[in-house]
Parts: C-alpha cells; structure tokens; sequence
C-alpha cells in the first residue's frame, strides 16, 4: 500500500499517539493489581484454559486443556473425555447452566479415530461425550467458541473443512433443547473464534478473513433469529488484523477485541491491540492502549473480554517482551465508560521462560471477576486464574 503524503503524516502522528500511550502504560505498571492468583488444580501435562462460564458464583467452569470447577470454595479438576493435555486435542468453548448440567466443545485432532470437533456434557458428577450433528465421511468440522441465552438456546462457532475440494465453510451449530444440528456457509479463506449471544435473535460471531498474518481482515457474522450474515468491520492500519473475542451486551453494545498491525509484510511491526463497538448500526474502532511497543517484537494481542457493567468492562490477553526473546506477559485492559486503560495484572510464573497468557474471563456476580488462562511451569503448562471481588480498579 503506498501513502500519500497526507496519509503518510496521518498514519505516523497516529502511530506517535500508540506509543505515548504504551509509554503511560509501562510507567503504571509498577502499579499493584486488584486481580490475585487463585490456586488451580493441573490434571494435565498441559492444562492451559481456553474458556470460561458461570451459573453462580458458585458454580464456574474453565475448560481448555483441562477441565476444572469452581464450587465456590475451591477449584477441582474433572476428567473430560478425550482431552488428555498432549496438545492435540482442548476444549474451546463451554456454558454452564446450573450444577448439574453443562456443556463445553472443542476439538481432538489426532489418532485414526480423528472426530474432529467433540461435544460434552456434564451432568453433575461427571463430563460425557454427546452426540453432535452429523457431518459427510472425510469433512472435519471444528469449534472455536461457544454462547448461550438458555439452556435450550446454545450456539457452537467454528468452521468445517469439507472433503469435497477440501472447502472451508462456516459453522453454526445450534442446541434447541432436542438435538444439535448444523448450518454452514462458504467461508471461502475465513475463520471464527469468538461468539456472544444476548438474546434468541441476537448473536455474534467474529474472527478474521484472509492468510492469517499476512493482509488478513477482521469479521464479524450476525444471527438475526433467522439466519447468519456478515456485518461490515473496519481495520487500522495496511497489515493484518483479527478478532478474537466478541461481547454482546445489548443489541447496540457490542464489543470485540484482537489485534492490528501498522505494515504489512515484509516489513517488521508489532502487532496492536484492536478494539470495535457496535452500536446497533455499524462498527468502528474505539482508542486502546498499548504496553510499547518499544520494538517489532513487542506485540500486544486481546483474546477476549467480560464485564461487570456497560461503564466497566475488561479485556484481555498478552503481550511479548521487547527483546525478542518470546517471553509473554499477562494484559489487562480496562473500560470506564469513557476511555480504555492499561490495567496493572499478575505474572506468577517464576522459574524459567515466562510465558502467561490471559484467554477467557466471566463475571457471575457484580464486583465478581474472573479471568482464566496460563502460565509456563517448564515443561509443561499449567492452569492460571486471577480474580477481583472489589470492582473497578
């Protein structure tokens, strides 16, 4: 992409407010965070967490690599089938109903037995394969993400490959209380990752459009009560950008969160945070902050977002330390009902390559807020979970 020299000046005074902006955020890091580490059980090699729900506060599911619950009192790891924390097979979405009904999906990608995507269910005393739509002979379906408004009301995103010319499609697979069936949609080179739903006739799904990467578009698809089609989203800068997570509060209050990337490649920059808000009529691009970049490597990434109140709100995710080593650290960002700030947020990790990761979060009660994700414990992964009970920090 060439720019004009108005644009050029444009693009670069934006990129100068980015970086001002990262430099506030690094001097408030010293800062002491409102979230605290909360002890997770590991049943797993690896047990990073992907997703999270809620029925109560006393009644939380974070599903992954491992599969672990929250009674209100302490965190206990659950055997799901299947899910053995070998990186070959997770759980990518889950909802939670009440104690003794629960659902999480996701995938298991090897073996000769490959099923591709796996639905469970929990029962109130253990996790059950149950059956899912059915697909053709050779098409490998896969669920990113899942969203609920009732227990007889559940959607599975995620995308089918199809034996037949090897086709990418969307997939939206539905729950109506009876059984799971599945609509799809060419999706030609696009994939979803996040879905939230607020009312029967009101869901979101987001993720991106094109090489992922590479000059890769953000998406956004709506459910209407009737069917599934794509909202136009904007994108900053000329390189790649992606969705991640998506949150539906109300029909005209929604946001989704992921990344951007000032240049396209072969040129080298950090990728930035990204974040849109529907207001029932279209999307745009709301100012986040940044940690840096004070290098190319130093990419700040949000995978997902929960909140307390339309005027508090968090989102999440990590960002790379500026030496190029690959550390990762936990992001925070916080809403306010005015602007989006950096938020200080705990790295346990202690021993070796530091790598903590935030990925999913869920707010069962007001002032409640969870975040889930993970930390490296060489060699392996292990579950990570901080929360805060005192509101807005």
């Amino acid at each position: 992409m060439k720019l004009s020299l108005n644009s050029a000046f444009l693009f670069v005074l934006g990129f100068s407010v980015v970086l001002a902006q990262g430099a506030m955020a690094q001097e408030k890091s010293g800062a002491t965070s409102i979230f605290q580490v909360v002890p997770t059980p590991n049943e797993n090699f690896n047990n990073g967490l992907l997703a999270a729900s809620a029925s109560s506060p006393n009644d939380i599911w974070a599903v992954g690599q491992s599969t672990i619950h929250f009674d209100g009192t302490k965190w206990t790891a659950f055997p799901a089938p299947m899910i053995k924390g070998d990186n070959t097979s997770d759980l990518e979405g889950v909802v939670d109903i009440s104690p003794t009904l629960a659902w999480a999906a996701g995938n298991v990608n090897i073996g000769e037995a490959n099923p591709g995507q796996v639905i469970e269910q929990w029962n109130g005393t253990e996790w059950s394969v149950f059956p899912g739509p059915k697909f053709g002979q050779g098409d490998v379906p896969s669920i990113f993400a899942m969203t609920s408004t009732s227990a007889n009301d559940i959607w599975a995103i995620g995308d089918l490959l199809g034996d037949d010319e090897q086709q990418l499609f969307f997939l939206f697979e539905h729950w109506d209380g009876t059984a799971w069936t599945a609509t799809t949609s060419v999706s030609g080179d696009a994939f979803l990752f996040g879905a939230s739903a607020d009312a029967t006739n009101d869901a979101w799904a987001v993720g991106f459009n094109g090489p992922e990467n590479d000059d890769s578009a953000t998406l956004a698809m709506h459910w209407n009560g009737s069917g599934w089609a794509q909202v136009a989203t904007p994108n900053v800068g000329s390189g790649a950008n992606q969705l991640n997570g998506v949150l539906a509060l109300a029909p005209n209050n929604v946001w989704a969160v992921g990344f951007s990337t000032p240049v396209p490649p072969p040129q080298e920059a950090a990728t930035l945070t990204l974040i849109e808000h529907y207001d029932g009529t279209s999307w745009s691009v709301v100012p986040s902050p940044n940690v840096g970049p004070d290098s190319e490597f130093q990419s700040n990434r949000l995978f997902g977002l929960t909140a307390n109140s339309p005027t508090d709100i968090w989102a999440f995710g990590s960002f790379f330390a500026s030496n190029g080593s690959g550390e990762q650290r936990t992001l925070l960002l916080h809403w306010n009902g005015t602007s989006w700030s950096v938020a200080p947020s705990p790295d346990p990790t202690r021993n070796g390559f530091l790598s903590d990761l935030l990925f999913a979060g869920v707010t069962p009660a007001p002032g409640d807020v969870w975040i889930f994700g993970d930390e490296d414990e060489a060699p392996h992964s292990a579950t990570l979970a901080i929360r805060t009970t005192t509101g807005s920090f």
